[in-house]
């Protein structure tokens, strides 16, 4: 397999599928840190912590396994996997340390699949409910508590799907195509996902009942035309009439047309130019790569590599129904006036055009063999990249394109990565998770059984908790590049990531382990202590939290042409903030001079309604039933002006039902802010927000708490199809499909039992 490009690049290794020797990468870098044996066939590896606190590029090659195609997750927790003679060939994957995404819950209502019984609640292990409740409410909080001490994997950990849009899939399928390795059982089940996504219209959408979005549609038509969709069947020519009337391919975002370029059906001199230098610029110059949020600089830096070497692989149709105009495919568009950001950058790219031309070729493939390196370097464990799958996916392309053969162990062990991001469903469908959450959920859940009233010491907690301390991360990372010196010690979102560890999680992992009785009280202290100190190590200079950076607040990353795909950089937000003042309050340290000027930061951020906004979930709802809490922990008094007006702002908003919902459009529409249909973890958030107000005993706490009782399911579960999670404002939407869970039956249980803390983390 060979990659055609346009010969700007010679030497750089491009179309050779032997291990790269000339631009510098050695043969023999390894994968991961010291991985395991291999997995017993049929069940997921046991984790390792081996490797853990040893220097970044210290790594050891996988197993040794025959070469084959992208593997299917094993059956579990009751997943219908492919049947055996749809699996494609290979061996299984191996060991990956911590947990590699094992989870795989078709339907995250269903309860425990059928390899793992599950656990019953005793009268034992709950709180007698006090006196004069809502009927009901305890019966509804201990339905929870079963349903969710059920989907416990026997390790600790809790994961619930995480659903976001059908460009994963696509992308999946054209990075198989790409590659060389498409096969027919995996181009059926995700063509199968992504048909039953489609609207009636011919589009598809970016979250539950939103509006169509034509990037996502003009991906998920071409991946049907990859799985074999004629252009001229129902389905199909309703989307390409649909995406011609609203500007073809010209008018999609850049990663899109970077996407279609790859096979020649957009050319890439009609795309922003990334140049592979950029990995030179030091972290004081404007527009380095740190000056992009972690997210946006694990792609871009893959991505400066096939932007210099361009490659195209033969398409295997044409899109001309997917242009407005044939006969002009590229339209040419104006130049933004000079005196404004636009017109600057767009100026820019125009000479980094120019530039291209006439690169020295030496320092062009010395970028490009840093930027190989720099990618290698931060390969996870389990293979993949942050624990994300669209870097990792445009980490596989780039070393690909640097000669890195699919055979490799660097190749090798990202590609087998890759399938962990895929969840079977029942119908044979398969979808692509882009990230997967068991820190995040298994803090969570902890949390929620707690204030439930589950004992303290109750096995499942303790469980919990040995896990979540088996992933606390003890290396530094890139966020050390602001923060040299800073001594580790935080929680990442994924199973793998010990590049990125995040603020948030850290924080909510220390509260969750706040809760837990657990018999070796001195690791818990430790591993708490080096949490707080890490977290406030990373605050930035004014005052505030942003998720895994600090101070990453340059202005110039989201003014350039290339990044039109979401936010790229990660200042503070309220709700990380909040999360973080909420620990420090609980830790005794609500005095802490940090911790008032994170107070301050949080009531001047207040918006003019009463509400905050939420970065991370969706939106104000989310950004206010954050921060409330999080000011009174702290000791801000409920009367205080700022809480009533967010009580009074919470109250205005509660829908007829009695619950609380807030669409995504609240991102781009202010006007949105609070509305849209009910869902049990928005409500949940309200009633979190209104309880720590002191409301108690309110009509709208009353009516709240009825909605969630009211809408339970017989198992303990609600339906919840709407997203109310964040990744990028506006575009890129997350449906969090444990959310639905672990945040109502906090809600029950704070309602139940009141606020689980006094200050100083004492009970």
């Amino acid at each position: 397999m060979t990659a055609t490009t346009d010969g700007s690049a010679e030497g750089a290794g491009a179309g050779s599928e032997s291990t790269p020797g000339a631009q510098g990468l050695p043969a023999g870098t390894g994968v991961g840190r010291a991985r395991g044996p291999a997995a017993e066939p049929g069940r997921p590896p046991a984790p390792s912590r081996a490797g853990r606190a040893g220097p970044r590029g210290a790594r050891s090659a996988p197993p040794a396994a025959e070469p084959g195609p992208l593997l299917p997750p094993a059956g579990r927790q009751g997943v219908a996997t492919m049947p055996p003679e749809a699996k494609p060939a290979g061996p299984a994957a191996p060991n990956t340390g911590r947990g590699g995404g094992r989870a795989r819950t078709a339907d995250p209502s269903a309860g425990p699949g059928p390899d793992r019984p599950g656990r019953t609640t005793t009268a034992a292990d709950l709180r007698r409910p006090p006196e004069g409740v809502r009927p009901g409410v305890y019966e509804a909080a201990a339905r929870a508590t079963r349903n969710l001490l059920e989907r416990q994997d026997p390790e600790g950990w809790w994961k619930g799907d995480l659903e976001t849009n059908v460009t994963m899939d696509a992308e999946d399928l054209l990075l198989r195509q790409f590659l060389g390795i498409r096969d027919e059982a995996t181009t059926r089940a995700a063509a199968l996902f992504i048909r039953g996504e489609q609207r009636d219209d011919g589009t598809w959408a970016t979250f539950h009942g939103g509006p169509p979005e034509l990037s996502a549609t003009i991906e998920a038509y071409v991946a049907l035309r990859l799985a074999g969709d004629a252009p001229d069947a129902p389905h199909m020519s309703r989307a390409s009439a649909w995406i011609r009337a609203h500007g073809g391919i010209a008018a999609a975002r850049v990663f899109t047309r970077i996407w279609l370029a790859l096979f020649g059906w957009w050319n890439w001199d009609h795309l922003p130019e990334l140049p592979p230098e950029l990995v030179f610029l030091p972290s004081w110059v404007p527009l380095n790569i740190y000056d992009f949020g972690c997210w946006a600089r694990q792609t871009i830096v893959p991505l400066t590599v096939v932007s210099a070497l361009r490659p195209v692989r033969p398409a295997p149709f044409a899109l001309d129904e997917l242009h407005a105009d044939a006969r002009n495919p590229h339209p040419v568009t104006g130049l933004a006036p000079l005196t404004s950001w636009d017109g600057a950058f767009q100026r820019m790219d125009r000479a980094l055009h120019v530039y291209r031309r006439f690169a020295p070729r030496r320092l062009r493939k010395a970028a490009m063999a840093t930027a190989g390196r720099w990618i290698i370097e931060r390969q996870e464990n389990d293979g993949c990249w942050g624990g994300i799958q669209p870097p990792a996916v445009y980490s596989v392309i780039a070393l690909h394109l640097l000669g890195y053969d699919l055979r490799h162990p660097v190749m090798r062990a990202g590609l087998e990565s890759l399938d962990r991001f895929a969840v079977w469903r029942e119908d044979g469908a398969r979808m692509i998770e882009a990230c997967q959450s068991p820190v995040w959920d298994t803090c969570l859940a902890a949390i929620a059984l707690a204030d439930a009233g589950l004992r303290p010491d109750h096995p499942a907690l303790v469980k919990a908790a040995d896990w979540m301390l088996g992933e606390e991360i003890v290396r530094t990372g890139d966020w050390a590049v602001r923060r040299p010196g800073l001594a580790p010690g935080g929680w990442a979102f994924e199973f793998h990531n010990d590049t990125y560890p995040d603020i948030d999680d850290t924080a909510e992992v220390v509260l969750a382990l706040r809760r837990i009785k657990h018999p070796d009280p001195a690791r818990v202290e430790a591993a708490i202590a080096r949490g707080v100190s890490w977290n406030l190590g990373m605050q930035s200079r004014n005052g505030a939290w942003g998720a895994f950076d600090a101070d990453n607040t340059s202005p110039f990353p989201n003014k350039l042409p290339f990044c039109d795909f979401g936010e790229v950089i990660d200042p503070p937000s309220a709700d990380v903030t909040a999360h973080v003042v909420e620990m420090l309050a609980f830790e005794g340290r609500a005095g802490d001079a940090r911790t008032r000027r994170g107070i301050a930061w949080l009531l001047a951020e207040q918006e003019p309604s009463g509400g905050w906004f939420g970065r991370w979930g969706t939106n104000y709802v989310y950004g206010t039933g954050s921060v409330v809490p999080a000011l009174v922990a702290a000791g801000i008094a409920p009367g205080h002006p700022a809480i009533r007006r967010a009580v009074r702002w919470l109250e205005s908003v509660q829908n007829e039902d009695g619950g609380w919902g807030e669409d995504q459009r609240s991102y781009k529409d202010p006007s949105w802010a609070g509305k849209g249909a009910s869902t049990a973890s928005q409500t949940a958030w309200a009633l979190m927000a209104l309880l720590s107000a002191g409301e108690r005993e309110g009509m709208a706490v009353e009516r709240g708490i009825a909605y969630l009782v009211e809408t339970q399911r017989e198992d303990g579960t609600w339906d919840e199809p709407y997203f109310t999670g964040t990744g990028f404002p506006w575009d890129f939407s997350i449906n969090y499909q444990l959310y639905r869970q672990v945040f109502p039956l906090t809600a029950l249980g704070r309602y139940l039992y009141g606020e689980p803390f006094s200050p100083a983390g004492e009970a």
